[in-house]
């Protein structure tokens, strides 16, 4: 264990979507930790403009265009990363999107782009690191859940199905790496302001009904997700994995 076992001093991490939102607070905290970050994202407006703000703090990052569902893409950021950066030591699967509407009028086009981009890209982005760590002796693979992995949703059914799948994959992938020294684990936020919550942060009885629950009576900041990501990241947790870890206030353990 080094001295510091939350120090990522001289290890390289991959974070999809972390250009914006809970991506983008997460590459921040490992940044902050002494990681290299690679952003890897489809907009790249939005990830030069994270790079920028990433380095500007005085850390190394990197932005790659990459849409994560596509194979292709996904084996390119992986081998550019190791080409510019020598190593990689961290995969974070952020990238997310969701699709809103009743199960019987929701098309089998916005299952299917729900379901690639959660679940399906985190199985083939991992399978896509598996090889370099296993060669280099381990490494750590953080999947970005959601609290509604646990919840069901009327109007949100291929988000909830792709997280709930996305709990699962990540004990599966920790139970077939411990072998190699690769620790799955994932997060699972609950209330945090996105671009995906604000609806309901904009809706005033939505909100104090949100409020009410959350023990904690309030929204996550979403620098307050780092922390649970450092600790996944790092030596700390060497004996950590298939977990789930919840990051939302209480708001999973309050019945009403």
């Amino acid at each position: 264990m080094p001295n510091n076992i939350f120090d990522l001093s001289g290890k390289v991490a991959i974070v999809t979507g972390g250009n914006g939102g809970i991506g983008k607070a997460i590459a921040t905290g490992l940044a902050q930790a002494g990681a290299d970050i690679v952003i890897v994202a489809r907009n790249e407006g939005k990830t030069a403009q994270a790079v920028a703000e990433i380095k500007k703090a005085g850390h190394r990052c990197t932005g790659i265009k990459c849409d994560v569902t596509k194979k292709g893409d996904i084996q390119t950021a992986v081998e550019r990363t190791i080409k510019e950066f020598g190593r990689l030591d961290i995969l974070v699967n952020d990238a997310g999107t969701s699709a809103n509407s009743p199960p019987e009028v929701m098309t089998e086009e916005q299952w299917d782009t729900v379901l690639d981009t959660n679940l399906k890209a985190a199985f083939v982005f991992s399978k896509a690191v598996y090889s370099e760590f296993k060669k280099t002796g381990g490494g750590k693979i953080i999947n970005i859940g959601s609290m509604m992995a646990f919840f069901g949703d009327k109007v949100s059914v291929p988000y909830s199905v792709s997280k709930g799948g996305v709990v699962q994959l990540t004990k599966s992938l920790a139970i077939a790496w411990a072998p190699d020294n690769i620790q799955v684990n994932a997060i699972c936020p609950g209330w945090f302001l996105t671009d995906l919550t604000a609806p309901f942060k904009a809706d005033a009885a939505a909100y104090q009904s949100i409020i009410k629950r959350t023990p904690a009576g309030r929204f996550g900041e979403l620098e307050e997700l780092g922390g649970a990501a450092v600790f996944l990241s790092s030596a700390a947790s060497s004996f950590v994995t298939g977990q789930s870890i919840l990051v939302d206030g209480g708001f999973s353990i309050q019945a009403l």
